[in-house]
């Protein structure tokens, strides 16, 4: 079982309260085995079809317990209830990174806007936008397309969690708009100015100096070689894949 992965028994005690319990028909195949399989399908980037049978059982039950729990947004639940224990951090963290996206990942029905797929410089991506905590754990996830300013979703993505003390973040999130906004909730923006704002705004360095803990927190991300390329069509999935990276990496 080295390879492979399988969740602790102490991870398992904090996951298996949050699976869905409204089984119909048959019992469940083994769900530690399932969703231990699931992780490993998404860690590695290998193949469904990959993951060793006599470890995780049938590729099929891994593919479709995955893609059926994606759509009925159970994984984003079990991230968002398990995120939410410790209460509201003294400082968030704010920032996005770009995902590049396979050739396999097009073609969805809708098209590639509507899935959360954007043409950049670098070629066809799906941007990440992240809130994070001190120790860099992520509590809120987002995704647009490659080519969405960070500025233009800030809001949405802060007013997921009850307001923090601080925010902080880059320049590339100097508004005046999100500074007031900020301001009204009760939060002070630890935001460098553009260089070129007239009247720069200062900002609080030492605590500016922690924002690398939202870089570090995006690197181990990308340790997932699913969240590293993006292989999955419909943003359902692939947003399913970012949310158990999310909480089997930081809050199991």
């Amino acid at each position: 079982m080295a390879d492979f992965f399988w969740f602790s028994d102490e991870q398992w005690a904090r996951i298996e309260p949050l699976l869905p319990q409204d089984t119909r028909g048959m019992p469940r195949v083994d769900d530690r085995r399932v969703l231990s399989g699931i992780v490993h399908a998404l860690k590695s980037g290998g193949r469904w079809g990959d993951c060793p049978e006599h470890v995780y059982g049938p590729k099929k039950t891994l593919y479709n317990r995955f893609r059926r729990w994606a759509e009925r947004g159970v994984w984003e639940r079990i991230f968002a209830q398990l995120a939410g224990v410790d209460g509201v951090p003294e400082r968030l963290f704010i920032d996005s990174s770009c995902i590049k996206v396979h050739r396999t990942a097009g073609g969805a029905k809708g098209g590639p806007l509507a899935h959360g797929i954007g043409i950049t410089k670098g070629g066809r991506n799906t941007k990440l936008h992240a809130v994070c905590d001190e120790k860099g754990r992520p509590h809120v996830l987002l995704l647009t397309p490659g080519n969405t300013h960070d500025a233009k979703v800030a809001m949405l993505a802060i007013n997921a969690v009850p307001p923090s003390d601080y925010l902080v973040a880059d320049k590339g999130y100097d508004s005046n708009a999100l500074r007031s906004w900020l301001i009204e909730r009760g939060t002070t923006p630890v935001i460098p100015s553009k260089s070129n704002r007239k009247v720069q705004i200062e900002h609080d360095r030492q605590i500016y100096r922690q924002r690398n803990v939202v870089e570090r927190m995006f690197c181990r991300f990308k340790d997932w070689r699913r969240v590293a390329t993006r292989f999955d069509r419909n943003i359902k999935t692939f947003m399913a894949t970012i949310a158990i990276a999310a909480f089997v990496t930081w809050w199991l």
